[in-house]
């Protein structure tokens, strides 16, 4: 059998995942002078609301110990494990590791999704779709390799501070972020593992246009997935689903809070707006 495992990035729980055929590791935070497993021990709201309280958050990612304990559990049977994006977190590394210190007993297969959150969670939830239809572990990769190549992200954050912090800046950005006014708009480098400038628009909607004329470019329609994941800003959301819903009408649009610790990547306020092919 094929068993499908992720990470907490695909913005699922534990006891969610394994409702969809799946299991994950959950990050974690650490705020408030204590460590919490997100979507486990604290809320997206929760987190939110001991940030306003003027605490600081970090983030990190599995243990390998965690890690090896759950391709343990499922000895015996084939794993394909699905990760965040390397370079964003070490959540990759580790998975890797883990996979090395069990390789002549577990047959592991770690995959690099090169992305994060809404696209990362549409991976998942069609590998462990296809897993529970009998499909091989090959035939499984090989098509959310294809997929991982159709996503495209980006990000508008409201703090800088944040971003700047986790190190996840190119320079350029990291300037731009200090000198500006305006509305940034942040996409993945080329290799996935940064964040870069995509664009400088006025208003938070002119950048949802911004986004939306990208993804007309990129071929975004019928059977495409649209994911709209913040950062304690719902009506924003809304608005951002709105615009996109009427150049999209044939698309999947899904609003979902953002964990804590992408939160603590983006900052409060932020809206990633992101698409991949079903």
């Amino acid at each position: 059998m094929v068993r499908i495992l992720a990470d907490s990035s695909t913005l699922y729980s534990p006891a969610q995942a394994q409702a969809e055929g799946f299991d994950l590791t959950p990050l974690s935070v650490t705020i408030d002078g204590r460590s919490y497993r997100e979507f486990v021990d604290i809320t997206p709201d929760a987190f939110l609301e001991k940030i306003a309280q003027g605490h600081m958050p970090t983030s990190s990612q599995p243990a390998v110990g965690d890690v090896l304990a759950l391709y343990e559990k499922y000895a015996g049977d084939e794993i394909l494990h699905i990760t965040m994006a390397d370079g964003l977190s070490g959540t990759y590394q580790s998975a890797v590791a883990a996979a090395e210190l069990c390789r002549e007993e577990i047959p592991v297969e770690v995959v690099n999704s090169r992305t994060l959150c809404g696209p990362h969670r549409c991976l998942v939830q069609y590998a462990a779709r296809q897993a529970r239809q009998g499909a091989s572990r090959a035939e499984i990769l090989q098509q959310v390799e294809q997929r991982m190549r159709t996503e495209k992200s980006y990000l508008i954050p409201a703090d800088f501070s944040y971003l700047r912090r986790g190190g996840r800046l190119s320079p350029l950005v990291s300037y731009v972020g200090q000198a500006v006014r305006f509305v940034p708009l942040l996409t993945l480098t080329e290799d996935s593992r940064q964040l870069t400038l995509a664009g400088v628009k006025r208003t938070f909607l002119q950048a949802v246009d911004f986004i939306a004329r990208s993804f007309v470019a990129h071929g975004v329609g019928e059977n495409w997935r649209i994911t709209i994941s913040h950062a304690g800003v719902p009506a924003q959301a809304r608005q951002a689903r709105a615009l996109l819903s009427r150049i999209f009408p044939r698309a999947e649009i899904e609003i979902l809070p953002l964990s804590p610790v992408f939160i603590t990547q983006g900052g409060p306020g932020c809206v990633a707006i992101q698409t991949i092919r079903l």
